[in-house]
């Protein structure tokens, strides 16, 4: 097996984009192929077995990779108005949305020249993913790419105030659909802090949050099934206005318990369309979205929509820099395999 990838990051967080080594998914749609990637009776975190999935396992697991690694496969758009579709994958499966690998992708689509770019403006890349079409504009000057900005599917909040029961006492939580499931409660009313050091902490409460809504109707998609199902639980902490503007550093807990290094893409724009619902923001208001290494993302929520109806279109915007280009190699003895997780 041989795969040939290149790597960047998004505010800290890892994106592998898989150039070459990948087998072929059939499929219509990316929705499709990525229903196929999980196999008959695969989960989006238990996938079944296959070709393909040896080649994430190989890219997310020890030594060639790690358990917080992430990454996508390219594949074909859905039609010809997209310029490329993508798989997100991380160390469990495959996830629905990726605002940060969004970012990613926009910035590596116009740095190796498969969209056409302008010395200084913008550039809008297309990118078909399994929630949707998504947008990445790359902000450029002086030929550089200087930033990308991240616009979701219109994220929609089926929950506000929703009671959960944790081993911490009975919590609030918000929950809002944009791209994927997204649980937010405040860090302080599980009496934590969005602190590296309280990583343990905080991963367990959300991974007990996540399994806690398995069964809501909150957690419901509510016109694609695929779509169900907590991804996310983002527990945050308000910080003083910058300037007027609103801030918040919080920590993703995603998937199978794996942490998000950056502030999260599609977390972020599940926070905006939740404080839309709350009325704390406005179109022409901007989020300071820190993470729980201190990185940044700028968010807000575009003019028209509604986020208890509809849902409203949001913008994330951040920076991603290539960190490496890399041929990864499984020689045939190698009694590893595809690798180990610890």
């Amino acid at each position: 097996m041989q795969v040939r990838t290149v790597d960047y990051h998004t505010a800290g967080e890892p994106f592998r984009i898989v150039l070459d080594g990948a087998p072929a998914t059939p499929g219509d749609t990316v929705a499709e192929r990525r229903a196929i990637a999980l196999g008959a009776g695969g989960t989006a975190t238990a996938p079944r077995p296959g070709a393909l999935d040896r080649v994430r396992q190989l890219l997310t697991r020890e030594p060639r990779g790690h358990a917080g690694m992430y990454g996508g496969f390219l594949v074909p758009p859905d039609d010809d108005e997209a310029h490329l579709g993508v798989l997100f994958w991380h160390k469990d499966g495959y996830s629905t949305a990726c605002g940060h690998g969004t970012i990613a992708l926009g910035a590596w689509a116009v740095d190796s020249g498969l969209v056409a770019a302008p010395a200084d403006g913008v550039a809008r890349v297309r990118i078909d993913v399994p929630s949707g079409r998504v947008t990445a504009l790359v902000h450029r000057e002086g030929g550089r790419t200087t930033g990308v900005t991240f616009r979701n599917v219109p994220a929609v909040v089926s929950a506000l105030k929703l009671p959960v029961e944790t081993g911490r006492g009975v919590v609030e939580v918000a929950v809002a659909h944009a791209g994927a499931c997204y649980a937010s409660v405040p860090a302080a009313a599980l009496g934590l802090a969005v602190e590296p050091g309280l990583l343990p902490e905080l991963t367990a409460a959300g991974r007990e949050i996540r399994a806690a809504l398995a069964g809501s109707p909150a957690v419901q998609h509510p016109t694609d099934p695929r779509l169900s199902g907590v991804y996310g639980v983002i527990l945050y902490d308000e910080l003083p206005d910058a300037d007027g503007q609103l801030s918040q550093r919080n920590v993703t807990v995603f998937a199978d318990g794996q942490i998000d290094r950056s502030p999260c893409g599609s977390g972020t724009s599940a926070r905006l369309a939740v404080l839309a619902a709350e009325g704390r923001i406005v179109p022409g208001d901007e989020l300071r979205h820190e993470s729980v290494i201190g990185t940044v993302f700028a968010g807000r929520v575009l003019p028209g929509g509604d986020p208890l109806g509809a849902g409203v279109v949001t913008e994330v915007t951040g920076t991603a820099h290539r960190t490496g280009e890399h041929g990864f190699v499984l020689e045939p003895d190698d009694a590893l395999g595809t690798g180990f997780l610890l």
